[in-house]
């Protein structure tokens, strides 16, 4: 079968066409392995762009640096997601009364080191939530039904606790729990379920900032309020302007201006 040639178009004929079927040219394999890792590049750069947050990087390092000297098991970890900083009950850390969400003193005085640092970051716009992790021993109390109930209440009262006495912005801050459903380890000994009883502080990165565009100024909240109340009613001025048609009333006495006739009055009623 004879291929006709397209002016301007390559012969079907030709080794450099591929048809369908037939075996790809072989720049094509070096040219998607090319793609393929530029793909990988700019995902490992967008997991990495919190860890080149330079206030994250340092809050991090001050964080470990305080709980080492207060010999706080930590674990600080930064994703492209935020910073997250997990606090373990361990050895003599006891965070909460047995069965309750009351702070401890040991659990107040680890806040009083924690705040600082996790305020400067909630001053600059990053939201921290409070998570609150038990261990799978079962509870059901006049209180807490259960251990998820408790773990909520815990991270609540933490985070009472840093906005009333810590001075924490309320708007950055937020609570959660998880009960036993996130274990680190199995709660198979004693020293395990410590480890699974936990405090979990994430740090969110920062909202996505968008400028105006060029050459337009964006107006404050009372300068917008301000326009609005001096702009006239949308219908004042017609409402002020006769019509240019309308005409003035008449007059002169017609049938819908007679007076009415008397009429007798309704006989009493009476109720049933």
């Amino acid at each position: 079968m004879a291929h006709h040639r397209i002016k301007g178009m390559i012969a079907m004929s030709d080794p450099r066409v591929t048809l369908i079927g037939h075996p790809a040219p072989a720049w094509l394999v070096n040219y998607a392995d090319l793609m393929t890792e530029l793909v990988c590049f700019f995902v490992v750069l967008y997991a990495m762009a919190a860890a080149l947050n330079k206030d994250v990087q340092k809050a991090k390092k001050d964080v470990e640096e305080k709980m080492k000297e207060d010999k706080v098991a930590t674990e600080v970890k930064v994703s492209k997601d935020g910073m997250q900083i997990t606090i373990e009950e361990k050895g003599e850390n006891v965070f909460f009364t047995s069965g309750s969400a009351d702070l401890s003193p040991r659990m107040i005085e680890i806040l009083g080191k924690l705040s600082p640092i996790l305020k400067k970051l909630a001053d600059e716009d990053h939201d921290i939530i409070v998570e609150g992790h038990t261990d799978d021993v079962p509870i059901n109390t006049s209180h807490f039904a259960s251990n998820w109930e408790l773990s909520t209440a815990r991270a609540t009262s933490v985070v009472q606790y840093m906005i009333r006495d810590l001075n924490m912005p309320p708007q950055h801050m937020a609570a959660s729990g998880y009960g036993q459903f996130r274990p680190l380890v199995p709660n198979d000994t004693e020293e395990h379920r410590a480890t699974n009883r936990r405090v979990v502080f994430f740090v969110k990165n920062q909202p996505a900032k968008f400028e105006p565009a060029p050459g337009t100024k964006e107006k404050k909240p009372e300068e917008a309020a301000a326009a609005a109340d001096d702009a006239p009613p949308p219908d004042a001025t017609a409402d002020a302007a006769p019509a240019a048609d309308a005409q003035p009333p008449s007059t002169e006495p017609t049938t819908d201006n007679a007076l009415p006739l008397p009429q007798e009055a309704p006989a009493e009623q009476t109720s049933n």
